[in-house]
């Protein structure tokens, strides 16, 4: 029930689907429940009893641990869709452990922040057998418009590291060129609205615009989030034998932003570190 799984949870909920939640942490289960939802005191029955398992987690080490608890109790048939960004490896490693108790394994990778589940916008990538995804995809339409099956394997996995590589690559443009503009004399808001009407303004870009021309840095994903995402997508460069340069200097930088302090904000934090980097204080100079 962390930030994702609490609005695509109410919103199954919403299109009409009976729905039990659970989490390890009393504070997140207690949103839930103000939000309508039914926590279920004994997950291993909730999990036994259910047609459809979905999971959104926070790393390789928690898919694991809940596909081995759902390959224990889960009865032969049930779907189990995650959600969660995590590793090709520890994703086919999962779909050994489910195979082995029949249970049907469809990795669904979403993209868009927290803002963008809770408004049902996000776009959501699966794979997994095809038949198991035709079963699940009217559940998924409540999560948001676009849908794409991918294929039997991990390419849902492999799409979002493509996706997520795309955005981490967006921060480290906007951070040399704002950088730039900066240090040159430009002012921050002129700069922001001219971009928003170039034609550079990718969705992305428009919708940074909104916070980040306030330099306002509150996170809809954390630099620690995308360092672990970033670390994900080089290991699968690795495993493919793809160089990502680029990449690897964007891992660097947000490295920097988290040595600074700056690991608990918004990943375009990584902006400040560059700035910091030219030699520019994290505050404007006095508007025109």
């Amino acid at each position: 029930m962390g930030k994702m799984g609490l609005p695509m949870a109410t919103h199954l909920q919403a299109a009409g689907h009976r729905v039990t939640v659970s989490d390890t942490d009393p504070a997140r289960l207690a949103l839930a429940a103000a939000q309508g939802l039914s926590v279920v005191p004994d997950v291993p029955l909730a999990i036994s009893q259910a047609s459809f398992v979905f999971s959104s987690l926070p790393h390789d080490d928690a898919l694991l641990a809940v596909a081995a608890q759902v390959a224990q109790h889960a009865k032969p048939g049930t779907v189990y869709v995650d959600t969660s960004t995590v590793s090709m490896q520890a994703s086919a490693q999962a779909a050994q452990t489910l195979d082995a108790a029949g249970v049907a394994y469809l990795r669904t990778t979403v993209s868009g922040n927290n803002k963008m589940a809770e408004a049902a916008q996000l776009t959501v990538m699966a794979s997994g057998p095809r038949a198991r995804y035709e079963a699940v995809q009217p559940l998924l339409t409540a999560l948001g418009p676009n849908q794409f099956y991918l294929g039997e394997g991990e390419q849902a996995r492999l799409m979002k590291l493509v996706v997520n590589l795309m955005i981490a690559q967006t921060s480290a443009m906007l951070s040399e060129a704002l950088t730039l503009g900066r240090k040159g004399g430009l002012d921050w808001q002129d700069m922001w609205q001219v971009l928003c009407a170039s034609a550079v303004a990718s969705p992305i870009v428009k919708a940074k615009s909104a916070q980040l021309s306030q330099r306002d840095f509150t996170p809809t994903f954390t630099v620690a989030q995308m360092i672990k995402d970033l670390g994900l997508i080089l290991d699968a460069a690795a495993q493919h034998q793809v160089p990502l340069a680029q990449t690897a200097l964007t891992h660097q930088l947000m490295h920097a932003a988290l040595a600074q302090g700056d690991g608990a904000d918004d990943y375009a934090a990584i902006i400040k570190a560059v700035e910091r980097s030219a030699g520019l204080s994290d505050q404007l100079p006095s508007s025109k």
